[in-house]
């Protein structure tokens, strides 16, 4: 099984859905602008919040690497998009050209390497902001956004296989939010004093042996039991 052009193919397939077909053109089914430049580095803002950064504020708070990890799937989402996005409208091919072209980068294979500690946060928030540097630029160059997302991962004790199965979890979670009235603002992100993010890696590490479809069962029974 190749993941990354698994990671693509869900990618898309969860853009189909949530923003219709078409979303490319950069506007959704129901007439809204797409930016996904200001989606990675808001994301990244909140990549940030899982350090004790603030000189004023909780200053010896130990870092949140969980919620770390959680926020560096969620720009991967955004940043997979961005190129699916740009190989479509400059017509450079399906998702399986920009798997190749991926894994023929040379900084690709960071993430084959195995896990590695986390790094120190200082350097973590710097190549944070170096990834929001390219997204805020007027035409981000894919090639450097992925080289230094791709070294986010390694510093933040990632590699393919946990990004990976985060990636499919929060894939799974986002589609589950939008079956249940996430976009109109019905949905409930609070499980339990947990938030879903939470919910969503802890029953993966429960139940390792999960497929896709099991895990949305799961997510369906857990917040069917809620008391809202």
């Amino acid at each position: 099984m190749n993941k990354l052009r698994q990671m693509l193919q869900l990618q898309q397939q969860l853009n189909d859905s949530t923003n219709g077909k078409g979303w490319e053109s950069g506007v959704t089914k129901n007439g809204k602008s797409i930016n996904w430049k200001r989606c990675i580095y808001m994301e990244c803002a909140e990549m940030i919040d899982s350090f004790a950064w603030k000189h004023w504020k909780n200053i010896d708070a130990d870092p949140d690497w969980a919620n770390l990890q959680i926020e560096v799937v969620d720009v991967w989402h955004f940043v997979m998009s961005l190129v699916l996005q740009e190989y479509k409208m400059q017509q450079l091919g399906d998702v399986g050209n920009i798997a190749e072209a991926i894994e023929a980068m040379p900084f690709y294979e960071v993430l084959l390497d195995g896990v590695e500690p986390y790094a120190a946060q200082e350097l973590v928030m710097s190549q944070v902001e170096s990834i929001m540097r390219d997204a805020l630029s007027a035409k981000p160059e894919l090639t450097a956004l992925l080289a230094h997302f791709f070294d986010l991962v390694r510093l933040s004790s990632l590699d393919l296989n946990s990004l990976y199965r985060l990636y499919v979890g929060k894939n799974i979670l986002n589609q589950f939010r939008q079956d249940n009235g996430y976009k109109d603002g019905t949905y409930t992100k609070i499980w339990d004093d947990k938030e879903d993010n939470t919910v969503m890696k802890e029953l993966w590490e429960l139940k390792g042996d999960l497929s896709a479809q099991e895990l949305y069962g799961e997510l369906k029974s857990a917040y069917s039991r809620l008391n809202r």
